[in-house]
């Protein structure tokens, strides 16, 4: 439950209280120094150790103005020179008006937790040479190491009970991304164990939980919390790569405690405690921010995903069938990799509902009996086709190849698309993705496209690519 305050709520008075870990479960959770905050990220070492990377979905490749610094589709997270984490040290138990005091030395990281207008719980961090940490947000602040965005068709479109927390390193006053959403905390040593703990440090080294924020104490004495929004995790029910299968969403804590979901997803009133389910990142764990989703590979997973090289290697191959339309007999050819949204005149089209490939044609327009269209002459289009080959009705797509390899189950050829968007992949991974249920808005969970976010429809989300070879 939620604490209110009371004398209860705090622990011991105001002395001062060792404390090894924020979560017994574990090893101590490192949190983070800003002195070198992208000296991991971007590594200089011929051979660096890579703990592993993270996807945003639904950008294909690279974010629509282009990846640049800190803000980009893909970020992989390297060993640092020099360990920044820090863990638990020191409980305080201060007067609410004097936080702002209590947190002045600008060199010690701390969480501050507001119990009421007069008593506040701060627990201070010292540093830890065996961890790494990597902060995630919407700021564009120093200390965030990877600049994350509302992607298009996410949860930001239903609002998600907004934060609150425009300005300061935003880019949107309408983002559901917290500035300082999430940290993952990666051990020095083997096996490189990366783990995401709610909420991340702002540029004072502080992470506050207000008085409306879901916080208590735990079982041994300690505070976690929640964030506003909340940090959602799922893991993946078996081996990514070989038996994909979604398995359950949950919520991080502050502290990394796994709880089932709140039933909104702002509402104080936290979910229970499922004690048998770590923080602990594996290959294909998923992480939402609300408003955007992050793909967890590892490096051992990432060896069963296609290269840039590889998935311009399966694109020629591909063009080198000299697939035809099956109407004009002309030949189709599926355009470069790094040409984006600008649909070339030989780009192969698909009928979803039924899976036959075309080249792009002005006709088959099914009309439907109602309103006129502009001018009251016609009926309005409904904007889908009719195959000439089978003449199923549906809608009529340009196919994409998909770019971003770290989104592939495997380096299958790319014989299926996703509906209705037209992204085009192997079927090992268009069966995976369709499984997946994404978190939208505050409560909503709908399959989409890795590649672009659209809501997949349809019985199964995908289809068979129906090609005709040439005829010679």
């Amino acid at each position: 439950m939620v604490l209110e305050g009371s004398s209860e709520a705090l622990c011991p008075p105001p002395s001062l209280e060792l404390r090894p870990s924020c979560n017994k479960s574990q090893s101590s959770p490192p949190l983070s120094t800003s002195s070198q905050p992208h000296d991991g990220v971007f590594p200089e070492d011929k051979e660096p150790v890579k703990y592993g990377e993270l996807i945003v979905l639904g950008h294909n490749g690279s974010l629509a103005n282009g990846d640049k610094g800190r803000r980009r589709s893909r970020l992989a997270l390297y060993k640092r020179p020099k360990a920044n984490g820090v863990k638990p040290d020191v409980i305080h138990n201060v007067s609410t008006p004097l936080v702002s005091k209590a947190l002045s030395n600008k060199s010690q990281h701390s969480i501050s937790y507001t119990l009421s207008r007069s008593h506040s719980v701060i627990v201070e961090y010292t540093h830890d040479t065996n961890t790494d940490m990597f902060q995630i947000g919407r700021s564009t602040e120093s200390m965030i190491d990877f600049v994350v965005t509302d992607t298009a068709g996410s949860g930001s479109s239903q609002g998600g009970g907004a934060a609150g927390e425009g300005g300061g390193g935003g880019q949107s006053a309408q983002s559901t991304i917290s500035r300082y959403a999430c940290r993952i905390m990666c051990e020095r040593s083997a096996p490189y164990t990366a783990r995401i703990y709610a909420a991340g440090f702002d540029s004072s080294k502080n992470i506050f939980l207000g008085e409306r924020a879901a916080k208590w104490r735990t079982s041994d004495g300690l505070m976690d919390g929640l964030t506003t929004n909340g940090v959602l995790v799922m893991h993946p029910a078996g081996e990514f790569v070989s038996e994909p299968a979604p398995g359950v969403w949950r919520e991080i804590s502050v502290c990394g405690n796994v709880f089932a979901l709140r039933e909104t997803r702002s509402a104080q009133q936290r979910g229970k405690l499922v004690e048998n389910e770590s923080n602990t990142l594996q290959d294909g764990s998923l992480i939402d921010l609300c408003g955007a989703t992050l793909l967890w590979r590892t490096p051992a997973g990432l060896r069963h995903t296609p290269t840039l090289k590889q998935l311009e290697s399966l694109r020629q191959e591909l063009n080198a069938a000299r697939p035809q339309c099956p109407v004009g007999f002309n030949t189709l050819a599926f355009p470069s990799l790094a040409q984006r949204e600008i649909v070339d005149k030989k780009q192969p089209w698909v009928y979803v509902n039924c899976g036959h490939v075309h080249g792009y044609h002005n006709w088959g327009y099914r009309k439907e009996k109602g309103p006129a269209g502009p001018g009251g002459t016609a009926p309005a289009s409904t904007g889908d086709r009719e195959c000439p080959m089978c003449r199923r009705v549906g809608p009529y797509v340009p196919l994409w190849l998909g770019c971003e390899g770290g989104l592939y189950l495997d380096a299958g050829p790319p014989t299926h698309a996703f509906c209705p968007c037209g992204h085009v992949c192997s079927e090992k991974t268009v069966v995976g993705w369709s499984q997946i249920p994404l978190p939208h808005g505050t409560h909503a969970f709908h399959a989409a496209c890795p590649f672009c976010g659209t809501w997949l429809t349809g019985e199964q989300g995908h289809i068979k690519l129906i090609f005709q070879g040439p005829v010679d």
